[in-house]
């Protein structure tokens, strides 16, 4: 073989031995990329934090992702309280009304924010899921012996003292929506009820936000309670009755003997049924063998009689 096709033969192997040698960094660089995505995707999923700040958690704590996420909600606590202080004051009458109705008790929230945008927002939503089922623990565990009819509203300062929990309230967990966000929000109200077992809760939301099972929302909630009809028709009896409340708004009961007047009608049973207009509310009760012993209408935005004065 001459020199020069020796020497060629050479450098063929020199560069193939090259190539391999490089090639093996380049794979395992490559894993590492697709790891470290891996757990930045996994982080951003359970938390909904921006995927800079999830990229800067995971770096700082060398991926372990539980410290990352832990850092990144105090992150996230710190910032909210900061950005709750700014937009404090600014004007929230948008989000959205949450009703549970379980077994004997039954719970309806009002929390607002600023745009519609936001109320669509499914963390605004998880917020309105948390007020409903934070309240109506308060509820149950407060009034877990009484077997009578039991009624409580509460206030928005009330609301944001409720304990979520590991010493957060409320009020930490509105604070942390509002730096994810970027509004200001309110938890404005809460109305929970329980009732005797012979007595039946009756519900209803317009507006219903789609995909939500556990908590009900809506822009108007009510909640009914009622006694009598037949036991196969009460669910569908207090369906009605509650939406009759929320089309008609009713500002008081009224008797079963009340005489109607008119369009004007603001007592819930001699109105005239909205699903039935050719009878009164009371009408339609006396034809079910039911009567109604109590209501509570929410709008969502709606200006309270102490904001008013």
């Amino acid at each position: 073989m001459s020199f020069t096709l020796l020497f060629r033969a050479i450098t063929r192997d020199i560069a193939k031995t090259g190539v391999r040698q490089h090639v093996q960094p380049l794979h395992t660089g490559g894993a590492l990329l697709a790891a470290e995505k891996a757990l930045l995707m996994k982080l951003r999923k359970s938390t909904g934090y921006t995927f800079i700040n999830c990229k800067k958690a995971l770096e700082k704590f060398d991926n372990d992702v539980t410290r990352a996420e832990a850092w990144l909600q105090e992150q996230a606590q710190k910032e909210g309280w900061s950005k709750a202080s700014k937009l404090e004051g600014r004007r929230a009458k948008e989000g959205l009304v949450g009703v549970i109705v379980g077994e004997g008790a039954a719970v309806m929230v009002e929390v607002n924010c600023e745009t519609d945008f936001v109320a669509r927002n499914e963390k605004f939503q998880e917020l309105v899921k948390n007020v409903a089922f934070t309240t109506l623990a308060h509820h149950l565990n407060k009034h877990q012996r009484h077997t009578e009819y039991v009624k409580s509203v509460l206030t928005s300062d009330e609301l944001k003292r409720l304990s979520v929990g590991e010493g957060a309230t409320l009020a930490d967990h509105m604070a942390l929506t509002i730096g994810r966000l970027g509004e200001n929000m309110s938890v404005k109200r809460a109305v929970t009820v329980g009732i005797p077992a012979e007595w039946r809760l009756g519900s209803y939301v317009h507006g219903a936000v789609s995909g939500q099972t556990d908590v009900a929302m809506g822009r108007y909630g009510a909640l009914v309670v009622f006694q009598g009809g037949k036991e196969e028709e009460q669910e569908t009896l207090g369906r009605k009755l509650g939406q009759h409340v929320v089309g008609e708004a009713p500002l008081s009961l009224g008797n079963m003997d009340d005489l109607p007047c008119g369009e004007s009608e603001t007592r819930l049973l001699p109105q005239t049924f909205l699903a039935d207009p050719s009878r009164t509310v009371a009408e339609f009760l006396r034809g079910k063998q039911a009567r109604v012993l109590d209501f509570v209408r929410f709008q969502c935005g709606e200006t309270m009689a102490e904001e008013a004065e």
